[in-house]
């Protein structure tokens, strides 16, 4: 039977089959630049945006993926973490916290499998001590953390599109609508009002009073989800602006737990 994570790089290859080998590439191969000018630590495999006809932006898609994957490697760290020292408090936000972490998880493994070809740029992660130092650490951290990632999801849905490749949009879709949840399963748990969007924000400024970073503008250069994340602290291979501790990914995820209710864990092929 095959491997049904790699359904979804198939499908971005039959897409593409009559273009170029080097543009099917483009969405597979890994991306070996590295980013100058915004003080992102030259970070090997984050390459910056371009600008395309009429001055729209336009993001590489190997970059998005390497992005996506190392972001989703910090979600596993830290919602694993998080579970493990009973952070959530009540055992419904445990439940909750426990079921994203093996949530990232997959969307890690869906990210880097053969075929769709993300690459994080590294698996260890310098993590802020504010983050497990309370209930409200962990959970205001996962409010914003996940609205970067739906920002960061709703560039490689618009950017895949756009590129013709249906099946990798429809999977950055479905990733972003993941977030969502939860952000909005944060907020609940912090007494704030979980469903309080009408159109999940881009590059619009946070509109949520109540929300740790109100006021932060949303961004169209997928980078850009790299600096907010350094701003916070965090730190990706060398440590963050604020005292915390390193993380690995290779030894946290094999403790990542698991909840047979998930369902729905294998992204729809088109």
């Amino acid at each position: 039977m095959s491997d049904p994570l790699d359904l979804v790089g198939k499908s971005i290859e039959e897409q593409h089959a009559g273009e170029s080998a080097s543009t099917r590439r483009q969405f597979v191969a890994g991306a070996t630049a590295t980013l100058g000018g915004l003080g992102l630590l030259a970070i090997p495999g984050v390459a910056a945006a371009t600008k395309g006809k009429h001055g729209r932006v336009r993001n590489d898609p190997q970059t998005i993926l390497n992005v996506a994957a190392t972001a989703e490697v910090l979600a596993t760290i830290v919602n694993t973490i998080g579970w493990e020292r009973g952070l959530g408090g009540d055992d419904v936000t445990q439940a909750n916290i426990k079921a994203a972490a093996r949530e990232e998880l997959i969307h890690y493994q869906v990210l880097t499998s053969k075929g769709v070809g993300g690459r994080p740029v590294t698996k260890k992660i310098w993590v802020p001590d504010a983050v497990f130092a309370s209930r409200e650490g962990l959970l205001s951290t996962l409010e914003v953390g996940d609205q970067i990632f739906i920002n960061a999801y709703l560039i490689g849905t618009i950017e895949f599109g756009n590129r013709g490749s249906g099946a990798l949009a429809a999977t950055t879709a479905e990733f972003m609508g993941a977030e969502a949840v939860h952000r909005a399963l944060a907020r609940q748990s912090l007494g704030k009002l979980g469903n309080d969007r009408v159109f999940m924000k881009f590059s619009q400024r946070e509109e949520a009073l109540d929300a740790p970073n109100v006021g932060q503008k949303g961004f169209t250069r997928i980078e850009t989800a790299v600096a907010q994340l350094q701003a916070a602290g965090f730190g990706f291979g060398a440590e963050g602006s604020a005292p915390g501790s390193f993380y690995s990914f290779d030894e946290v995820s094999k403790r990542t737990p698991d909840d047979p209710a998930i369902n729905t864990r294998v992204p729809v092929v088109s």
